[in-house]
């Protein structure tokens, strides 16, 4: 079995666990599993000192992480969102609470950031003190398996060459404690490790590893560097 293929087998036995305990939806299998209990979590990261100390949030779009994004545009912070794919040049949406007229959890909803939020590059961006990701599984250890497509690593990686991410940034996963789990979980050298799994029960620390430096080329297939406008935009500028 491929490296792909075992991370594809940990994600089709994990969908199915949670939907078959209808802590998901059946629509969750292919996607960043909504769960039941994501406010919970929510709730439980906002006790943390990682999150107290954080003025910069960089957060995915998935609909499990927005109960965690909506109170960090409740509590004042600044909210950096992937752009879904990351389809546009400007690769990430900015959302201000300090110039938002809308309710946080509208303003933090994919569909309204959309239309409703400016979108940045790396070089307009301020330094990020927490990264939220979202995860199908992961281990203690923090090894973490998205959905597959890859953006998540994309993304932090874009903003470790910017300098916006550093080792002071902490990078957490809010997940149902059934995606916990205690095996070992494949990685490539693109993967990023979380610092912090925060569940609808449980927050478990795991133990720092080092971070990718930046952008591995030669893990993505040329279509993909194609496909994603800021990627294509910086192999020219290599080429060049």
């Amino acid at each position: 079995m491929s490296l792909d293929d075992a991370k594809n087998a940990v994600r089709e036995r994990m969908w199915s666990a949670l939907i078959e305990s209808e802590i998901s939806a059946p629509d969750a299998r292919g996607y960043i599993p909504h769960f039941v209990g994501s406010d919970k979590a929510a709730e439980l990261l906002a006790t943390t000192d990682a999150w107290r100390a954080a003025h910069t949030v960089k957060a995915n779009p998935d609909t499990a992480q927005l109960p965690v994004r909506a109170r960090a545009l409740a509590e004042g912070k600044i909210l950096y969102m992937a752009v879904p794919k990351i389809a546009t040049i400007e690769p990430f949406y900015f959302i201000d609470p300090a110039h938002s007229t809308l309710p946080p959890a509208q303003a933090a909803s994919s569909s309204t950031a959309s239309k409703a939020s400016p979108r940045v590059g790396t070089e307009q961006m301020r330094p990020i003190d927490l990264i939220v990701c979202g995860t199908v599984a992961v281990n203690r250890a923090g090894v973490r398996l998205g959905k597959g497509a890859g953006y998540s690593d994309i993304e932090v990686a874009l903003l470790i060459e910017e300098g916006l991410v550093t080792d002071d940034t902490v990078i957490v996963t809010t997940v149902h404690s059934l995606q916990v789990v205690d095996e070992a979980l494949p990685e490539r050298e693109h993967d990023f490790r979380v610092d912090l799994i925060v569940t609808e029960k449980d927050i478990i620390a795991c133990p720092r590893s080092p971070r990718p430096s930046g952008l591995i080329w030669s893990s993505m297939p040329a279509d993909k560097i194609a496909a994603i406008p800021i990627l294509g935009a910086r192999a020219k500028n290599n080429l060049n």
